[in-house]
């Protein structure tokens, strides 16, 4: 198995972490390894759902904080083993978010009388469906490793700034009706596919609406990403289905947004396949923790497992080395400045 020395500078631990290949279900390996890591260290208890670890001090604090990172990535492009490259380290989740997972378990190694409890979850599983979803899991079966938390830090690629919140996710189906013909008749019939095409115009000239939110803009977004029609090549289609993402802001309730997408439909069948809540910046709440790392906040843009820390009540924000456009990218890096500021300004809290 693979000894990881969480003492090594953060650099090296980057690519000790890229270097264990780690695709979504297979996290087995890094997970023992994290596990065992953490297990020798004495002022931690450690403990084990499925492949995520959990790393709790118990030292009586009057605040308990939680940092988060998943361990998982997706699939390679030909992007292992690492490489460290002037100021860059290179490679399979170097970005999303190994690089934020060595920071993490660097500060639970070497930060050992914090002023406020802390929580560490390194978890399974965050690229591919929810309900695989490590967090999700824990929370599931062992809720209380989870409890007295009063805020969260995901270390989410944010280019080693604070990005609060995170827009809410809806995906739906809008289906268009026709009737079936052969081809060589094909005024017998209704071609859905052709039909369509109303509501393909009708998305392109949506203008989505921009959210303030705790003086944060928040941008939604509807998009057509999928257009499905058609049985065989001799034969009208009867149905197109035109299926959408709307990306809404977190001021909107799950139920409301999706009022809202059928609204922009009617007259047509809208059949919603997911929608998942986003997370409210909340600022009020967070603010110290803000100051503390000296970035301005800026809104999350797309939706992260702070979601699910504000359904639990826990205000979260997102905190991690790293440009989220180069995540899952065949290109991916970490800048070594990310990860020694994400590093030098989360030990100075946590001290």
């Amino acid at each position: 198995m693979t000894a990881l020395d969480l003492t090594a500078d953060v650099v090296t631990l980057t690519r000790a972490l890229v270097d264990l290949p780690s695709e979504s279900g297979r996290e087995a390996e890094i997970a023992d390894a994290v596990h065992t890591a953490l297990r020798a260290l004495p002022h931690l208890t450690v403990d084990r759902v499925g492949n995520s670890v959990v790393a709790r001090t118990r030292l009586g604090r009057s605040e308990r904080a939680l940092i988060a990172g998943h361990l998982d990535t997706v699939p390679a492009a030909g992007n292992l083993p690492s490489h460290l490259a002037g100021d860059r380290v290179h490679g399979l989740g170097a970005c999303d978010m190994k690089g934020g997972v060595a920071v993490a378990l660097r500060l639970a190694a070497t930060v050992q009388a914090p002023v406020r409890d802390l929580t560490y979850v390194f978890y399974e599983c965050e690229e591919v469906e929810g309900d695989r979803n490590g967090l999700a899991r824990i929370g599931t079966e062992r809720p209380d490793l989870l409890a007295d938390a009063s805020l969260a830090i995901l270390m989410e690629p944010s280019d080693a700034g604070v990005e609060a919140g995170c827009q809410g996710t809806l995906t739906a189906d809008i289906v268009v009706k026709g009737a079936r013909a052969h081809t060589a008749r094909a005024w017998q019939g209704v071609n859905a596919a052709h039909k369509a095409g109303q509501v393909l115009q009708r998305l392109d000239a949506h203008r989505p609406e921009r959210v303030v939110v705790d003086g944060l803009e928040y941008r939604e977004g509807l998009s057509a990403v999928a257009v499905r029609a058609g049985v065989a090549g001799n034969v009208v289609p009867d149905e197109c289905v035109v299926t959408v993402n709307c990306r809404f802001v977190p001021s909107r309730s799950p139920e409301e947004a999706e009022a809202y997408v059928r609204s922009l439909f009617p007259g047509y069948e809208v059949r919603v396949t997911e929608v998942v809540g986003g997370a409210l910046p909340h600022l009020d709440r967070v603010g110290g923790l803000v100051a503390a790392l000296g970035a301005e906040p800026r809104p999350k843009l797309g939706w992260t497992d702070v979601a699910r820390f504000a359904a639990l009540g826990v205000p979260a924000l997102n905190y991690g080395p790293g440009d989220p456009s180069l995540a899952h990218t065949a290109g991916e890096y970490v800048p070594v400045e990310h990860l020694r500021r994400c590093e030098d300004r989360l030990r100075q809290w946590l001290r």
